[in-house]
């Protein structure tokens, strides 16, 4: 049986800047984040990298159905657009990522940090650069996901869209993205203690 080679020569790819598609890598994403004080103000944060998570098709057809004039209905329309957060790769490991928001994350040595580098740590997405299309190591953090109004993401994306990873490995970030969701957290039981079987004898 012959094989086929695949059609995809590299991880990323410019796409046009008509929609928003799953794997784009976004540069300088700004989120407001509503402050759970009613009297407090809401504060913005400035994303250096984040990567669109919302299935392709999904995206595909909330457009073409906003731009269809025959359309009667708006069931294919999408409110929010899914996200990770990627942070780089050497604020990363030393887990000073997040320090504008003032938090202290984990250092990860070199040998923890190559399972994040070969895929192995379920929690963590690992991206490699591509210097051409300005791409740098990145690490997506499936914990931190979160999502942004689907208007608001389309007002910004011409000045924020760096680069898109190409199919087969966007389908990999998203699989293991739904394996880490859907993971089961089973409880800790605790073994009872054994006990003496009434028939065993007593010490003498």
């Amino acid at each position: 049986m012959g094989t086929f080679p695949s059609k995809i020569e590299t991880k990323y790819t410019r796409l046009g800047l008509d929609r928003v598609h799953q794997g784009d890598i976004l540069r300088d994403l700004r989120v407001v984040e509503v402050a759970r004080d009613p009297m407090a103000r809401a504060s913005e944060t400035k994303l250096p990298y984040t990567i669109v998570l919302t299935q392709d098709c999904d995206l595909e057809q909330d457009f073409l159905s906003r731009n269809d004039a025959t359309s009667l209905n708006q069931d294919k329309y999408l409110r929010a657009i899914l996200l990770c957060p990627a942070y780089a790769s050497k604020e990363f490991r030393e887990g000073q990522h997040l320090t504008k928001l003032g938090l202290k994350m984990e250092y990860w040595n070199h040998t923890r940090f190559q399972l994040i580098q070969s895929q192995q740590n379920e929690r963590f997405h690992f991206i490699e650069h591509q210097e051409d299309l300005g791409v740098q190591d990145l690490v997506v953090d499936f914990k931190h996901y979160f999502t942004v109004v689907r208007d608001e993401l389309y007002e910004a994306y011409d000045g924020i869209y760096l680069a898109t990873i190409s199919e087969l490995f966007r389908e990999s970030l998203s699989q293991r993205f739904c394996y880490y969701l859907g993971r089961i957290g089973l409880p800790v039981i605790p073994v009872p203690p054994q006990t003496k079987s009434a028939a065993t004898p007593g010490p003498a």
